[in-house]
Formats: C-alpha cells, structure tokens, sequence
C-alpha cells in the first residue's frame, strides 16, 4: 500500500489516480470537507482515506506501507496562520519523516518552487544547508517549505536517521484537472479560461518591475500528467536522495499563457492589464525557470509537454466537458 497526504487534492488526486488504474493500493489522507473536492477522487476511491488528525493513529496500525508521498500542506502564498502553516508544513512532515526512517519506508514529499523567493538567488535544487540558506522565501507558505528543506538536510548531513530512499519535490507551476477545490490558489489557466470563456478578455497583472514590459512576467509552468510521471518515476527508481526541482526547465510568459488559451477556444486574442493587488505586491515572482539537471542525471527522461499543448488538453478534455475531473 501506498500513503499519499493530500490525496484528495490536485497532485494527489491525480497521482491516485494513475495508480489506481494500475491497480495499486491506496490510502489517502486528507479531508473532503462539505465541498465537491469529493469529485476528486469519485472516478478512482482510495482503499481508505483517514482524516489528517487520525493519521498517527493510523501509521500505529497501518499494513506495510512501501511509500508515503506526503502533498497535505497549508498551500496558499498568501496565508497568513503561522502557527498553523508550521504544524502542517514543518511538524507533521518531520513526524512522517522519523516515521519512514525507523520504517524503512520510502518517502516523497513536496516542497515548492516558492522557496525561491524572488530568483535572485537562483533555481538550482542543489541539496546542502549552505546552498538552501541562500534562498529568501518572500511569503509564509514558501518560509515553511523551506524550513523544512533545511530540517532534513541537517538530518542528511547530521547522519540521522533516513528513508531508504527519499525525495523532495520542488513543484513549480502546476496546472490541470481536478484543481477546481483550490479557491484563490487556482492555476492562471483555470483563471484565463473562465474569462475568455465568458467573452471577456483575459486579464494580467501590469507588470511592477523596472523594465519588465506588461505580460513578461514568466513562470515554468508544468502540465499535471507530467508531474505525475515524474512522482511515478521517483516511486520505481532504485536509489533516491535529495531536492529535485519539477517543471519544465523553460519559463513562458503569462502574454504566452493568454494566447494559448484564446487558441484553446477558438477565439481571437484578447488581453486587458490591471493593476496588481497591493497584498501581493513584494511577495510575487515575476520569474521563475526550473534547473532540472538534477531530475535528469537520476534517469527521468520524459519529454515535457509544451504548454500549448498542455493548456489545449486541459481546456478541450477538461474544462470544456460537462464532467472535468479526471
């Protein structure tokens, strides 16, 4: 069996998903709520979901676990809670992690392309405490994962304890079905489809840096089934250790992400610039690209989908049918 926090969430959910058609066994742990993130998993039950709060109840208990991809987290940039945001994000992590360690269990979990703060520092995943200190996260959710990062690589170098084999996975801008729980948080593909679909144009932020012309904001963004064939090639792979920056190693403007998804419908290019929230100024990444020579050099070779074909599938398969959950 297979533990996936988060399970019921974007990644999880579409994780649980490809596992499930091969027929492997899975508990998830996360809380559906009174909403549809239900949906999520309608099409594929887990074997088990456990709330969250029973989930050291049930490691006490559980059959043999090969992994645990631990996804739950407190995922908003723009919370604000630090107490919570540290239990979830830091407490509950090093838990699973000491867990898996005495267990001999594998352990993915994920961190965030935000602990890269506004990339002045860079985006290498090299994994040391003295590449890691480098890096200035500019919000709560980005600090959190990156304390964490910086727990386990004093446990790495300490010689503490470890999974026989682990992962952290530095998501970069994920999008796809099954996100429509996520408020707020939503992927900007989801945003400019709701738009254009409603004959609107697809609006962006002006751009609040120096020379940066409007729409030249750039982001790595990262089609889900590619997500998913990387945390599937991290679950086979025979020996793994470390940080792995994941998306696609290629920025693309949000001018880019616009046309793409007027292309999508069939509808002339429209874009309209508004000005940037005053809570999100000084917290926003104008750029992000991710290195991935590392995710290489372990062995995964998968071809990332450009996102022009990644924002069609997901508007044409997905967001355009009555049912748009995987």
């Amino acid at each position: 069996m297979i533990l996936i926090t988060g399970g019921a969430g974007f990644i999880g959910s579409n994780l649980h998903a490809a596992l499930y058609a091969d027929g492997q066994d899975v508990a998830v742990a996360d809380w559906l709520g009174q909403g549809e993130k239900w949906r999520n998993l309608r099409e594929h039950p887990p074997l088990q979901i456990v709330s969250p709060d029973a989930l050291p109840a049930f490691l006490e208990s559980a059959p043999a676990l090969q992994a645990v991809v631990h996804l739950g987290a407190v995922s908003e940039t723009t919370a604000t809670d630090g107490d919570l945001t540290w239990h979830r994000n830091v407490t509950l992590s090093q838990m699973l992690w000491r867990w898996c360690a005495a267990r001999a269990v594998r352990f993915i979990y994920a961190s965030s392309a935000a602990t890269y703060g506004d990339g002045s520092a860079g985006f290498d995943d090299e994994f040391s405490t003295a590449a890691l200190r480098r890096l200035r996260p500019l919000n709560l959710y980005g600090w959190s994962k990156h304390a964490y990062d910086l727990w386990v690589a004093a446990q790495i170098e300490s010689g503490a304890p470890a999974p026989p084999a682990w992962a952290g996975v530095k998501f970069f801008n994920v999008y796809g079905p099954n996100e429509y729980h996520k408020g707020g948080m939503i992927s900007v593909v989801k945003v400019k489809q709701d738009e254009v679909a409603a004959g609107s144009p697809a609006r962006l932020f002006r751009s609040t840096e120096p020379g940066l012309a409007d729409g030249a904001q750039a982001r790595d963004f990262i089609w889900i089934g590619d997500v998913v064939a990387a945390l599937r090639f991290m679950l086979a792979a025979p020996a793994l250790g470390g940080l792995f920056n994941l998306g696609t190693g290629e920025a693309r403007s949000y001018a880019d992400l616009a046309k793409a998804v007027c292309a999508a419908n069939g509808v002339a290019e429209r874009i309209e610039y508004v000005d940037m929230p005053e809570n999100l100024r000084g917290k926003y990444q104008s750029f992000t690209q991710a290195m991935m020579a590392r995710l290489r050099a372990a062995g995964f070779n998968r071809d990332f989908t450009p996102l022009e074909d990644g924002v069609g599938t997901y508007i044409r398969d997905y967001l355009l049918q009555a049912n748009p959950y995987l």
